[in-house]
């Protein structure tokens, strides 16, 4: 017997086809990054500090998808370890804002090379156009999502 209407179809389902692209893009970036002594995690704070210096553990745990206490972790074993720089009291509040140091940044530069190669493999069946829509799409959902509305505002 069917049990049509009893649950999501998991074949046609955007949601269940997003997690297993990002359960398999999150599994073959532990592959490339772990002979370069790197986490998904560690990549994600140092590609973020890269672009944005200065941010604070809340910001950089939110870029990054993870918890305040998880990114406190990880910035003090960056610290400690020379890839990152933060100042011993914040300059204003709390925050202290993050730095990579130039260890920080040769470690980031051949783990974006690394990710880099996942990226083009994941999109190698697709054309040019196909890949631009694609961007757009997610873009749109995520958009949607965040702001908690639907539909196509053309973006």
């Amino acid at each position: 017997m069917s049990q049509k209407g009893a649950g999501v179809d998991l074949d046609t389902s955007p949601g269940y086809l997003l997690k297993e692209v990002s359960s398999a893009l999150r599994a073959a970036m532990e592959e490339v990054l772990r002979p370069l002594g790197m986490s998904v995690t560690h990549y994600s704070c140092l590609e973020l500090l890269a672009q944005r210096p200065g941010l604070s553990n809340s910001e950089l745990a939110r870029g990054a998808f993870v918890t305040r206490q998880s990114m406190n972790v990880l910035l003090q074993a960056l610290e400690r370890d020379g890839y990152v720089t933060r100042p011993a009291q914040a300059p204003v509040g709390k925050a202290l804002p993050a730095r990579l140091t130039p260890r920080g940044r040769k470690s980031l530069e051949k783990a974006t090379v690394a990710v880099r190669s996942v990226e083009a493999r994941m999109v190698s069946g697709l054309t040019g156009a196909e890949q631009a829509d694609a961007f757009r799409a997610l873009k749109s959902m995520a958009r949607a999502l965040r702001d908690g509305g639907g539909g196509d505002d053309g973006a």
